[in-house]
């Protein structure tokens, strides 16, 4: 048995996603340690909403970032197994470099709200937007894609999540991303659903808070990691701290290859690969992606215990 860990990100919040693990102090007492960091009640936030601050990429960041690394911690206390390699979509990529001891908590929590606020500057609320499209090949994606930015007046589309077979998210200007949902569907695609997320991410337009960031990093102490963290960018481990510098600013303009993710967790051995916080996106993914792969989810308590249970 060898297990692989793997962390969401923005798009697995909502109001009360905490409540499930109420009974694991720990859970709490991570959230009060991120708040005083941070300076902001995050616990208030996550239960009482509203939605609209849980959405915002300033507040979304923090939140899963902290609430990955509480479920994390709670997995630690039930002396669950370790895991062999650990992965995080997108922002969750953060939450696998603190679970590997190459960034301490508090500085995880600095650098991704200094991220979403990069982000966010980047590209102004209104201008970019995210779709994903269901039901196309990854190649059908990029020729929509292809085919938007020659007929645009210089709009930008790209992919920027490859996220299963049949499911990849588009990134952009706002009314490139309208544009290409419209073509895809026109294209064979059974479905094309605007995200809610107030930055286009992983897409070009990231640039101007890449450059930024990659500035932020170089003052960050970052240890080589205790377990290997396969990076959304290059679907590789990195070791050393300069690379893992390079490959988080290369995060912010790059695709998530999280298809690619799985396989390579399935070729090194991993049997079981573990979703490490709230909700059950990247399980669905996982299964859809790899079915002899065990996929599970450490959704709420119940689940915490039973699978640290039963994968001793």
């Amino acid at each position: 048995m060898k297990l692989a860990f793997v962390f969401p990100g923005q798009g697995s919040q909502s109001v009360g996603m905490m409540k499930e693990y109420a009974d694991f102090p720990v859970i709490r007492e991570t959230f009060a340690e991120a708040s005083d960091i941070l300076g902001q009640d995050f616990w208030m936030m996550v239960n009482d909403g509203p939605a609209e601050d849980l959405n915002l990429t300033l507040n979304t960041q923090p939140l899963m970032l902290m609430a990955g690394i509480a479920v994390y911690r709670a997995w630690e206390g039930l002396a669950g197994t370790k895991p062999v390699f650990l992965a995080g979509h997108s922002l969750g990529e953060y939450s696998a470099l603190v679970a590997a001891g190459t960034l301490a908590f508090s500085d995880a929590l600095l650098l991704v709200r200094f991220r979403a606020e990069a982000m966010q500057q980047a590209v102004p609320e209104g201008t970019g937007g995210m779709a994903a499209i269901l039901g196309l090949d990854d190649d059908a994606v990029r020729a929509v894609c292809t085919e938007v930015v020659n007929t645009s007046n210089g709009e930008s589309l790209e992919p920027a999540n490859f996220n299963a077979p049949g499911q990849v998210v588009i990134a952009g200007h706002r009314n490139a991303v309208l544009r290409g949902m419209e073509l895809a569907k026109a294209k064979g695609a059974k479905r094309a659903i605007m995200l809610p997320m107030s930055v286009p991410s992983h897409c070009s337009l990231m640039h101007q808070a890449a450059e930024k960031m990659q500035q932020r990093l170089e003052l960050a102490a970052l240890q080589s990691p205790a377990i290997p963290v396969l990076h959304n960018a290059d679907v590789q481990p990195h070791a050393d701290a300069a690379a893992i510098r390079n490959i988080l600013v290369q995060q912010l303009c790059r695709p998530v290859r999280w298809t690619e993710t799985i396989h390579a967790f399935a070729t090194a051995g991993v049997t079981h690969v573990v979703e490490c916080g709230p909700g059950k996106v990247l399980s669905g993914l996982n299964k859809r992606i790899d079915g002899k792969l065990q996929s599970l989810a450490l959704a709420d308590s119940e689940a915490l215990r039973q699978i640290a249970g039963a994968l001793r």
